[in-house]
């Protein structure tokens, strides 16, 4: 069902051709900025994929990705990305990328299964970036360190819209605070896990939780994540699970937490095979993606994504995603939103 959050007295900040303008200057310097932090090189992505290789995102592991016959291979059917999680890896092989250096790319992707809001869309856009790592980094530290790299950037992007509009005054902290879903839980024991996000992310203005798709001490997860590509399952130094986690700030505008990212260690071998029994989803060993994983053919990597049009709708203050991305949306949806000062493209 689709959801609509309507804030009270809300004017957007700048005009249709301000923000088309903002847009581009923000992608252009964040995907620079993102690219010399963490050495990453710019390479081309598919819109689909074959399905049945287990090359495609399986995301929380119910989400049905859109499909289609392809005529010339017999009517094999191909899969509409859901993310690149996976592929990226794959490539980092392929293309023989050293250890220290990694590749991004923009990833476009219908999700027909989103329930439409504020935030969600049928239509996603991210940088989908990955990166080749040691063993000696497979731990929290260097999560952490690359985590601060990138929020880095993403500070530097916020003074750049204030430059370019000033009447848009920064908002982010110089620095974010890291907490392990096991911790938030702890802190917020009544809470939903939404409840949780947005009460840390309100004092903090900016977080990272750590520890995404493991089992909490309540018996629940923070939040889904599926088996084959981050490592929730390990664990970490300080006895805790998961290499993974989600990059959340403040959103004055809604009123709520804004998560901008989902990043996170990859699974090695046995992390794998860890979590493919935890999901009952052993099968998937069979696959070709995960079949040259377990035959050592792939690197250890670090990898993510990052939203564009979130990105873009929270330096631009806006209060729907369909002001910065064309979609479709219920009519509705587009009368009450254009009725509260919110024009969807």
């Amino acid at each position: 069902m689709s959801y609509l959050i309507k804030p009270a007295g809300y004017k957007a900040l700048l005009n249709l051709s301000q923000t088309e303008m903002g847009i581009k200057k923000i992608k252009d310097f964040f995907q620079q900025n993102l690219s010399s932090e963490l050495r990453l090189r710019r390479i081309t992505a598919p819109l689909f994929v074959l399905k049945g290789m287990g090359i495609n995102d399986d995301l929380n592991g119910t989400e049905r990705a859109v499909t289609f016959p392809i005529k010339d291979l017999n009517d094999s059917k191909a899969e509409i990305v859901h993310s690149l999680a996976k592929w990226k890896r794959l490539t980092l092989a392929d293309y023989h990328i050293e250890e220290g250096y990694g590749i991004y790319t923009d990833m476009n992707a219908i999700r027909s299964d989103e329930e439409l809001g504020n935030l969600h869309s049928l239509y996603v856009d991210q940088w989908d970036w990955e990166r080749v790592m040691s063993e000696s980094e497979r731990n929290i530290d260097f999560l952490k360190e690359i985590v601060r790299r990138i929020y880095a950037a993403m500070v530097r992007t916020e003074y750049l819209v204030y430059e370019m509009f000033p009447q848009i005054r920064p908002t982010l902290p110089q620095q974010i605070h890291f907490i392990h879903s096991e911790d938030l839980l702890q802190k917020y024991p009544t809470f939903t896990p939404k409840e949780r996000e947005d009460a840390i992310t309100k004092e903090y203005g900016a977080v990272f939780i750590i520890g995404i798709g493991c089992s909490l001490s309540n018996g629940e997860k923070h939040d889904g994540r599926a088996p084959d590509y981050d490592d929730w399952s390990t664990i970490a130094e300080n006895g805790q699970t998961g290499l993974n986690g989600d990059l959340l700030v403040w959103d004055d505008i809604l009123n709520r937490s804004l998560e901008l990212s989902s990043m996170g260690i990859r699974v090695n071998k046995e992390a794998l095979l860890r979590q493919l029994d935890i999901c009952k989803a052993e099968e998937k060993k069979e696959l070709y993606f995960h079949k040259r994983l377990l035959n050592s053919e792939l690197p250890q990597s670090i990898g993510g994504g990052i939203g564009q049009s979130r990105l873009c709708m929270f330096y631009l203050r806006k209060a729907h995603i369909g002001e910065i991305q064309a979609s479709i949306w219920p009519e509705e949806m587009r009368k009450e939103a254009r009725a509260a000062g919110m024009i969807l493209i």
